[in-house]
């Protein structure tokens, strides 16, 4: 059986005019007539069997249903579009893979690493993009993630990358006491969103008295936390290994000690069922573990 699916002319017709509120500025970003824009509508509504658009005089509007397509239709349009200057950049021969990672993870530790890779497989094109949330992978787009363990994930083949420990880090210019600790409970905290407990279960964790552990600014992600320490502006729970460089320089301290409760386990997260990539992933994931490995043996 013939599968519905409209026009590509159509699709684009009804983007343009959905998101214009009217088919005369919409045929102008298309190169068209008006007139040619109202018979490309007029398909898609015979197509669909529904109409799209209420219209009033010379005016058009979405109705609820025309509204709800054009979501759809503007998603599918831009994955297209991407997808379109994916192959046109790729060289002849050469492979691809999509990975989804955390936003930090990818700015802090991956990408700066992305060269010893690239010297090892040049055939292969690696997109990065940023996720933070679990989501559904069979179908997404992506080839794999990188991503803490959760139960979005069950069913899929997963592969131990590393345990994360969370550590206070601030500047060291405000450190101005020989007692850390009380100075920890004096300085400003800076906590995520996604964690708002974590200085509660590290006081408790470390016996170290904090008198409102909640008491603080907040953001998403840690690379803004990191930020925000690295300006002076407080103390803040991070990942040590994304902040190695910055430890190691002295441009960050960590007077205080890691926390062994505030952990995740993350993992290369990939479909169960092999895919067309299926060489060129598995030849990152040994990339990736063996860089893990030279992680652990420095720690």
């Amino acid at each position: 059986m013939r599968k519905k699916i409209p026009s590509s002319a159509s699709l684009q017709a009804f983007d343009a005019a959905a998101r214009h509120g009217n088919f005369a500025r919409a045929a102008e970003e298309l190169s068209l007539t008006e007139g040619a824009i109202s018979r490309q509508i007029a398909r898609l509504e015979a197509l669909l069997n529904c109409k799209l658009f209420d219209r009033v005089g010379s005016r058009v509007k979405l109705n609820p249903v025309g509204a709800r397509y054009a979501h759809h239709v503007r998603e599918t349009l831009d994955r297209l579009e991407r997808d379109t200057h994916y192959i046109m950049g790729m060289p002849e021969g050469s492979k691809s893979l999509d990975i989804a990672v955390l936003p930090t993870f990818s700015s802090r530790w991956l990408i700066p690493r992305l060269n010893g890779f690239t010297s090892l497989f040049p055939d292969i094109t690696l997109n990065i993009a940023a996720r933070t949330d679990p989501f559904i992978l069979p179908g997404s787009g992506f080839d794999a993630v990188i991503h803490f363990e959760h139960s979005a994930w069950a069913g899929m083949r997963m592969q131990f990358l590393f345990q994360e420990y969370l550590m206070p880090v601030c500047h060291p210019a405000l450190l101005t006491d020989n007692d850390v600790n009380k100075q920890l409970n004096e300085l400003p905290r800076i906590h995520r969103r996604q964690n708002p407990d974590a200085w509660h279960h590290y006081a408790r964790e470390s016996g170290i008295t904090l008198d409102n552990p909640a008491q603080g600014v907040r953001y998403d992600l840690h690379e803004m936390a990191i930020a925000a320490v690295m300006a002076g502006q407080g103390v803040a729970l991070v990942p040590h290994m994304y902040i190695e460089n910055e430890l190691s320089r002295g441009m960050l301290v960590s007077p205080w000690p890691a926390s062994e409760s505030l952990s995740k386990k993350f993992c290369l997260v990939k479909p169960t069922e092999t895919g067309i990539n299926e060489a060129a992933l598995e030849n990152f994931e040994r990339w990736l573990l063996a860089e893990m490995n030279t992680l652990a043996r420095s720690s």
